[in-house]
C-alpha cells in the first residue's frame, strides 16, 4: 500500500509518499511559509525538485498543492489519489493519554487539542494538517504518530520532577521526552543490525543533531530519556541551553530585564553551541572553527561532548548495564569526531572504538566498536517517516 506521511509545523510542512510493500520512497519534499507567501518543494524518486512559489494561505492549500504534485500527469509518483491508501502524520505531543499510534478519530482529536498547552508551537499544527488532510482525502484512513509515545514506559521515578506533586496531578507537569519515533526506530534498528534480541538487551540511543536527546531502552520499552516536560531539557543542542540551574532564569531577567517570555527565548533561540560558540549551531561550521582553533567552538564541542558522555554513563546506571550505543540524526550519523569524544568518556566499560571505521562512517549503518570491545557501538541512520509508515499499515493496512 502507499502511505503518505505528513508531519506538520507551524508554517511548513514536510512530507513522503512511501509504497508500504518495498518501503520505497516514491516522492517527497516540503512546503515553506505557509501563510505567507508559499513554496513546494518536490521531488518524485529519480528526477531533480521541482520548485514552485505559489500563494498558500492555509495548510489546506499546502496540502492541496502535494496532492497535485502526487498525480501530474508529467511527474507524479501515483496516477490518482485513489493510489494513496493511509495517510501517517506525526503528532508532537500525547501526553499521558497516548502511548501507542492510533487511529485518528474525532474523539482522537479531542483528546490531541487537550494536550495543546503542552505544546502550543506544534499540537495545533499537527490538528490543522489532519483537518486539511480530511477535508481533502475524507475516505482515506489516518493515523496519529506520537513523538511521546515510546517514552510512555517510564516509569514514575523517571518522569517525576521534585516540585509539589499537585503540579502533576493538576497540570500533568512531568517528564515525557521527544524524538520517541526515531529512538524507537533506532532501538530496534540497533538490535537487527547488530544480530541482538530486542527483547533481552539494554541499547543507548543517542538521537543527536540540532535537536538532541539520548534514551535508555531496556529490552525494547524506554525507561529514561533526557527530554522533559518540553524539548528544552536535557542535552546541550544547536540552539537550546539544556539542563540549567532554574535559577538562571531569574538572575539573567533581572540583569537583562526580560520577562518570562524573553528568558525562554534566550534558553529555546539563543543558547546551546550557538550561543556558546558564536559561529553557529551546525556542526559543520563549528568542525571547521574548531580544527582553526576558535577557542570559543573548540569549548563548545567539548561541553557538547562531555553532556553526551554524561547521560549516557546514567543510563548504563539507569539499566544496570548496556550492550550496545547507537549514534543517530545528522550529528551522530556524520560527525565522527564528535562521536570519538564522547567514546573517549566511556573507556570504563571496555569500548574499543575502531578509529579507522569510525572516521568514514557517514550516514549508514556500521559497527564502529572493535570486534574486542566489551560494548557494541553503532550507527543507525534514523527515518522518523518510514517508522510512521510502519506504524501507519500496522493500524490500517
Amino acid at each position: 500500500m502507499n502511505v503518505l506521511v505528513i508531519n506538520c509545523g507551524s508554517s511548513s510542512l514536510k512530507y513522503q509518499l512511501i509504497n508500504s510493500d518495498s518501503e520505497e520512497v516514491l516522492a517527497k519534499g516540503l512546503c515553506e511559509r505557509i501563510g505567507i507567501d508559499g513554496r513546494l518543494v518536490y521531488q518524485k524518486e529519480g528526477l531533480d525538485k521541482e520548485i514552485t512559489e505559489a500563494p498558500m494561505p492555509t495548510h489546506k492549500e499546502a496540502i492541496q498543492m502535494v496532492l497535485d504534485a502526487l498525480v501530474n500527469p508529467k511527474t507524479g509518483a501515483v496516477k490518482s489519489l485513489a493510489q494513496i491508501d493511509a495517510v501517517g502524520h506525526r503528532v508532537v505531543h500525547g501526553g499521558e493519554k497516548f502511548s501507542d499510534s492510533v487511529v485518528i478519530t474525532e474523539e482522537v482529536i479531542a483528546q490531541v487539542e487537550e494536550c495543546n498547552d503542552l505544546a502550543p508551537l506544534h499540537n495545533p499544527a499537527n490538528i490543522i494538517g489532519i483537518r486539511a488532510c480530511q477535508a481533502l482525502m475524507p475516505n482515506v484512513p489516518m493515523v496519529g504518530v506520537f513523538d511521546t509515545a515510546f517514552h510512555q514506559t517510564m516509569p514514575e521515578k523517571a518522569y517525576l520532577y521534585g516540585i509539589p506533586y499537585e503540579y502533576y496531578e493538576k497540570y500533568k507537569v512531568r517528564r515525557y521526552g521527544f524524538h520517541g519515533t526515531s529512538h524507537s526506530f533506532v532501538s530496534k534498528e540497533a538490535a537487527s543490525y547488530l544480530g541482538m534480541d530486542l527483547n533481552n538487551s539494554k541499547i543507548i540511543v543517542a538521537h543527536l543533531g540540532n535537536g538532541a536527546s539520548v534514551s535508555a531502552v531496556l529490552n525494547g520499552k524506554c525507561v529514561d530519556t533526557s527530554m522533559g516536560l518540553t524539548p528544552l531539557e536535557g542535552l546541550v543542542m544547536g540552539t537550546r541551553s539544556g539542563d540549567i540551574d532554574p535559577s538562571i532564569m531569574e538572575f539573567i531577567a533581572k540583569k537583562e530585564n526580560l520577562d518570562i517570555d524573553g528568558v525562554m527565548n534566550v534558553l529555546n533561540k539563543k543558547s546551546g553551541v550557538a550561543g556558546m560558540s558564536g559561529v553557529s549551531s551546525d556542526f559543520r561550521d563549528l568542525e571547521a572553527a574548531y580544527n582553526e582553533g576558535n577557542k570559543r567552538a573548540i569549548a563548545a564541542v567539548e561541553v557538547f561532548s562531555y553532556r553526551v558522555a554524561k547521560y549516557i554513563g546514567a543510563y548504563v546506571a539507569a539499566m544496570n548495564g548496556v550492550d550496545a550505543i547507537a549514534f543517530t540524526a545528522g550529528i551522530g550519523e556524520n560527525t565522527s569526531f564528535v562521536r570519538e569524544k564522547i567514546m573517549a568518556y566511556l573507556g570504563y566499560l571496555g569500548i574499543k572504538i575502531d578509529r579507522v571505521t569510525n572516521d568514514k562512517t557517514r550516514g549508514v549503518e556500521a559497527l564502529i566498536s572493535t570486534a574486542d570491545s566489551s560494548v557494541k557501538v553503532c550507527v543507525i541512520p534514523t527515518n522518523e517517516e518510514l517508522a510512521i509508515c510502519r506504524e501507519t499499515v500496522k493500524l490500517v493496512g
